[in-house]
């Protein structure tokens, strides 16, 4: 009898291995190749450095090719021209963007004395005004205005949805629309460097919370200035947790492929901003069933809750990730419940 009889038994051994080890990805931020397709499975996060001229889509696209992976999406729109810091996720890990941080922070460059389209560079040139006398002392000034929470307008070429559209396609297509004000949070802005002028210059490091338009800070800044102003260049050094210090370009992606390197950021890294609580092998399995859990019961609890609806990691004890929870209160007491389930 040949090797050949037991081929089947080899495959169904595969497949079993396999479908075994998926579970935890997780838990050991492993890549698996599913042997027949030669298919990358992947689950975690990848902090990409995203590269100018390359849209948030585009940097998308490139990952799900390099990893022949279906299921990609990213944490936060960064505008064609802005380089920095692009956070992805990766398989099921697409699920948990939204229980992401939420901070974000930029260093920008601001022109003053230059009004466009678009707020940027990228636009039409619609005015120019010469502004030597601007000096450092007095713009600082007035950057004060534009810390802590704030009303702030979205520039006319961006991704917002008005009346169900894009605002950059309405823009294109020439339709003129008012933009309501949005209230955002810009907890710091820092200045970094001057460069006094014709059209004088001024490197900012802002930290802020989501849905801030930098553009719309440059902006704002010169119209408060008299002289007009637009975003000169902008690096995003922070979001949803991630550094640039630790991010990977493209190239990089490419060569850690190539040799078998690369390792997504696991969950529990990704979300260490969150509470968690680790289950018993019972308790995981029914709760993985979509059964509640007695909150008591579980065997640890790593921080407090700040509120009964906190999102919370869930952890079988042998250290792989299960997924996200809420506590709810109940008359039969608080119970961990399950909001969304990995395995």
């Amino acid at each position: 009898m040949g090797y050949s009889c037991l081929l089947p038994f080899a495959f169904l051994w595969n497949s079993l291995l396999l479908a075994c080890l998926l579970p935890f990805a997780f838990l050991f931020n492993t890549c698996v190749y599913k042997q027949d397709t030669n298919t990358l499975i992947v689950q975690g996060f990848l902090n990409l450095n995203k590269p100018a001229g390359w849209t948030s889509h585009d940097c998308v696209a490139k990952v799900r090719r390099l990893l022949r992976l279906k299921r990609v999406g990213h944490g936060g729109t960064l505008d064609p021209a802005a380089t920095g810091v692009l956070p992805i996720a990766l398989g099921k890990a697409t699920r948990l963007l939204q229980y992401m941080q939420q901070d974000k922070a930029y260093k920008a460059t601001v022109r003053l004395g230059v009004r466009t389209t678009t707020d940027d560079l990228e636009g039409e040139v619609i005015a120019t005004q010469s502004a030597p006398q601007l000096t450092l002392e007095l713009v600082k000034g007035f950057l004060k205005q534009f810390e802590g929470t704030i009303q702030q307008v979205p520039p006319m070429y961006s991704a917002i949805h008005i009346k169900g559209k894009r605002l950059y396609d309405l823009a294109r297509a020439g339709e003129v629309v008012e933009v309501p004000e949005r209230t955002v949070e810009v907890e710091k802005i820092e200045v970094l460097d001057w460069r006094g002028g014709e059209f004088p210059e001024i490197d900012l490091a802002i930290a802020c919370g989501p849905g801030t338009y930098i553009r719309s800070i440059a902006r704002d800044l010169g119209d408060a200035l008299e002289t007009g102003g637009v975003l000169a260049a902008l690096t995003r050094t922070r979001s949803s947790g991630f550094d640039l210090a630790d991010s990977l370009t493209l190239e990089e992606l490419t060569q850690q492929l190539e040799q078998s390197l690369f390792q997504p950021v696991s969950p529990s890294v990704a979300l260490g901003h969150l509470p968690s609580v680790t289950l018993s092998p019972d308790q995981a399995r029914r709760w993985c069933l979509g059964q509640r859990i007695s909150w008591d019961d579980t065997l640890v609890k790593v921080s407090t809750l700040e509120t009964s609806t906190s999102p919370v990691q869930v952890y079988h004890e042998d250290g792989s990730f299960l997924g996200i929870g809420k506590v709810i209160s109940s008359t039969s007491g608080v119970l961990l419940a399950p909001q969304m389930v990995f395995v």
